[in-house]
């Protein structure tokens, strides 16, 4: 996380840190990571491939998102086992040509804010993104431009959030609203305005941690306790419509959020859930990039 924020630009909102080699031990997790990998990573694990490198190469990922008008704008480091030669190789059998980016080869697959590039900045680092984003990494390595840690309210909530977990992030402004409906999913017709929601919410932390079971937990920092007494009040609303939801659309499921806990304490409301992996299976989160 530390090579993270110093090599995300500022403006970075979100960032999640995750230990694929720690997850990968889990009995569910190739079930699971079918089913919860956005569509964007896949696209990201597919090129990879073309590379010739595989998910066993990656030990740990940080992801990063900044927002790009009403979308979020996401890259990354990845760390592992990279060999530079290789996969020039591997690019060069398939016509992949390299483009020079702050005098740093990338290989670019797919264009616009769904392509991706790829740049290995060493034997176990590599980062990714669209042509922008990964560009505006280099620059941030290269010190043209300011980084994540120089925001200092970010960099704390970042260093607040940080757990043994081996999912864990933090989100602030709009990336809250965004996260929290990726991981929330059957609201049923609920009509809410997410942004006008969070708005008293400084920010979000979550953690995942995976065992016999799976537990997630959520800190969401509200700017007084009026407001997070107010936003318990709606997640409680939620928790009971996503149920009522579930029951009419899967009346033969165990819902996975059935043992969701909300509770408040002074200025944050947290959630906390705990989970069986044949639960999770039955389900999906739409949402996730």
């Amino acid at each position: 996380m530390n090579e993270a924020m110093s090599s995300f630009p500022a403006g970075t909102i979100r960032v999640e840190y995750s230990s694929p080699v720690k997850l990968r031990a889990l009995p569910d997790y190739e079930a699971l990571s079918h089913r919860y990998v956005g569509k964007r990573l896949q696209v990201l694990e597919e090129n990879l491939a073309r590379l010739g490198i595989q998910p066993t190469d990656v030990d740990t990922m940080v992801i990063g998102w900044k927002a790009r008008g009403a979308e979020m704008d996401l890259s990354g480091l990845a760390q592992g086992r990279f060999d530079a030669k290789g996969i020039n190789d591997h690019a060069a059998a398939q016509g992949i040509a390299a483009t020079p980016l702050s005098g740093t080869p990338a290989y670019c697959f797919g264009s616009g804010a769904t392509g991706y590039c790829i740049a290995i900045l060493g034997d176990s680092l590599g980062a990714f993104g669209t042509l922008d984003s990964l560009g505006a990494i280099l620059k941030t390595r290269a010190g043209e431009i300011p980084n994540a840690a120089s925001d200092a309210s970010f960099a704390k909530h970042v260093d607040d959030g940080r757990t043994d977990a081996p999912i864990w992030g933090v989100a602030v402004g709009p990336a809250i609203a965004d996260w929290f409906k990726g991981w929330m999913p059957n609201q049923g017709n609920v009509q809410l305005d997410w942004k006008q929601t969070f708005s008293s919410v400084e920010a979000l932390s979550y953690s995942v941690q995976a065992a016999d079971d799976v537990r997630l937990a959520v800190k969401l920092d509200c700017t007084t306790s009026q407001a997070a007494g107010s936003l318990t009040q709606v997640m409680e609303g939620l928790k009971l419509v996503q149920q009522m939801a579930w029951q009419n659309q899967n009346p033969n499921l165990r819902n996975p959020f059935q043992s969701l806990v909300v509770d408040r304490d002074g200025r944050q409301v947290r959630l906390n859930l705990t989970t069986a992996y044949a639960e999770l299976e039955g389900a999906a989160m739409p949402g996730k990039s």
